[in-house]
């Protein structure tokens, strides 16, 4: 609509009107659209009443119904059944393709996202990496881009070289194969405690971590049957969750990768030696990017570096998108100085996508102090609550245990992305599963109940549009929205701003469906039922993008 309004205006003035200059007014009194005239009024010598004034009396237009000057403002009422019926039609027609676009054109987008350390439990920590580069994956499919999921797994660095240590001082070889992650946990956050008292067992670590790099048969033995018991774990979660990925290539894949890397940098003497280590220098707002220890032990950097060339020349990305939290920002930004040091001139295609922690009562989860929320323990309690709801409110559903978990893991996914990526949540399992309020559920009780209104409903043939309430104009201009809400959702990688959305569709509908008898008057019947079918493909659709499963009895 803000396009059509843009060219109907910019035939009746010489100034440039953009489409962020139109504004949508709180109050509908005050018309569907607004063009503020107070921008004009410098170049034009005139008051921006008068402006609004000159403006409102000069704009007709066959898609306008009525023009209003107020205030400087000139406030356009749009013909509600000429539009009404011309975004029906569009949606009933695209279908799930209604909001799709080409503006990605083909490009390939790799996504670094989710990225568990192995040996170590799903924590809720790890959640929103998946759940947010699920969605941006999701969202560049819509816009006309090709995603590549990685999982670039934590399964190298001096964290197992620590881990290896603690299992050969405290390990039981059949406690571990009974339960592998738990009992590698516990190794884990005991080797810290011990730590605290004896400061050898870091240098012990170290040297582990070595023996591993340079390829020891035990070290890598106990390493890779360490990853095999992760990885059916971590699928375990992967499943529940609807997640899938294109590569599960971790740290450890580049390995032996490294070296001519740096031997690159040291050929475009981009080396420098500092107390035994080598690093890069990228400038004075940052510190010098540390490619390896004196030790000679690689880090972090070394292998993103590797893994950032060998993903350009594997995908030839547009985009290269790490979804991490926001404490890696200056490790990113140095990523990318080195890469465009080293005359990587797609460096600025490597995008940082930021987000905040996950809290329990205010204070950040930590797995070396033992302070985690496991994931899987969540995800089945959500389903369990959601069930014990199902058959309180609605005991003879068909499938409830399917749609228990539809419902319960929706749920957890929504409170994540209703928020925006880099604020912190507090986690709040309850909250999570209200019916009513910004919830997952809230928006799948209202697509159910929209799907409920079709099946009762028998099909209707074409319809026609001759009045369109205050109750229907809302839903209209919120279906109407989708498109540029999925453009901005992706542009940003915000999904916040699709949850959001979802949200605002479902209470004006619920708004609709409780002021409007739908079904009692046959005279509007199709034109109603075409409303009805538009919002559940927009829901639907908006659920999808999110990651989240669309039930249609609750």
């Amino acid at each position: 609509m803000k396009k059509k309004i843009v060219e109907i205006l910019q035939c009746f003035t010489s100034e440039l009107i953009e489409e962020d200059m139109i504004e949508i007014p709180t109050y509908a009194h005050l018309g569907d659209f607004a063009l503020p005239c107070f921008p004009f009024a410098k170049k034009l010598r005139k008051s921006p009443i008068l402006i609004a004034q000159e403006l409102a009396a000069t704009i007709k237009d066959e898609k306008i119904e009525k023009v209003e000057a107020v205030n400087g403002y000139v406030n356009i009422f749009m013909k509600r059944t000429t539009f009404t019926y011309s975004i029906l039609t569009t949606i009933l027609k695209q279908g799930k393709q209604y909001g799709s676009s080409h503006i990605g054109s083909g490009g390939i987008i790799s996504i670094d996202m989710s990225s568990p350390n192995i040996a170590k439990p799903f924590s809720m920590g790890h959640l929103r990496s998946t759940v947010i580069g699920n969605s941006i994956a999701l969202l560049h499919e819509k816009s006309g881009y090709k995603p590549v999921k990685i999982n670039h797994l934590g399964d190298w660095g001096t964290q197992f070289g620590k881990l290896l240590v603690a299992y050969k001082l405290w390990g039981n070889e059949k406690k571990v194969r009974e339960t592998p992650i738990e009992t590698l946990l516990a190794l884990y956050i005991r080797f810290h405690e011990e730590a605290k008292v004896d400061d050898s067992l870091n240098d012990k670590g170290r040297a582990a971590f070595k023996l591993l790099e340079d390829g020891d048969a035990e070290a890598l033995a106990l390493w890779e049957w360490f990853r095999t018991e992760s990885l059916k774990e971590f699928q375990q979660i992967y499943d529940l969750l609807g997640v899938s990925f294109d590569s599960f290539q971790g740290e450890a894949y580049y390995n032996d990768k490294m070296e001519p890397i740096v031997g690159e940098l040291l050929q475009k003497n981009l080396l420098l030696e500092s107390d035994g280590a080598l690093v890069v220098d990228v400038g004075d707002s940052f510190p010098p990017c540390l490619i390896k220890k004196s030790d000679g032990a690689t880090l972090y950097a070394t292998r993103d570096i590797t893994a950032a060339i060998h993903r350009k020349r594997t995908y030839d990305f547009a985009k290269s998108l790490y979804v991490v939290g926001n404490e890696q920002s200056l490790h990113f930004a140095q990523l990318k100085l080195v890469l465009g040091k080293m005359g990587y001139e797609w460096s600025d295609a490597i995008l940082h996508i930021p987000f905040g922690l996950i809290l329990k009562d205010g204070k950040k989860l930590s797995t070396r102090k033992g302070k985690i929320i496991l994931l899987e323990e969540v995800l089945n309690e959500a389903i369990q609550l959601a069930e014990t709801t199902i058959e309180e409110k609605n005991p003879l559903l068909a499938n409830k245990k399917e749609v228990a978990k539809i419902v319960g893991v929706g749920a957890v996914i929504f409170s994540d992305l209703k928020q925006h990526r880099k604020h912190d949540i507090d986690f709040d399992l309850k909250k999570m599963l209200q019916t009513e309020g910004e919830t997952g559920p809230y928006i799948q009780y209202t697509y159910a109940r929209a799907c409920s209104i079709l099946r009762k409903a028998s099909a209707q043939s074409a319809f026609e549009v001759t009045d369109v309430n205050d109750y229907e104009w809302e839903i209209i201009k919120s279906i109407e929205q989708f498109p540029p809400v999925i453009e901005r959702a992706t542009a940003e990688y915000d999904p916040s701003l699709l949850a959001k959305y979802a949200v605002h569709l479902a209470q004006t509908f619920n708004s609709f469906y409780g002021n409007v008898q739908i079904m009692k008057d046959t005279y509007y019947l199709s034109y109603r039922i075409a409303l009805v079918q538009s919002v559940v493909i927009v829901l639907e659709e908006s659920l999808r993008l999110l990651g989240i499963k669309a039930p249609m009895e609750m």
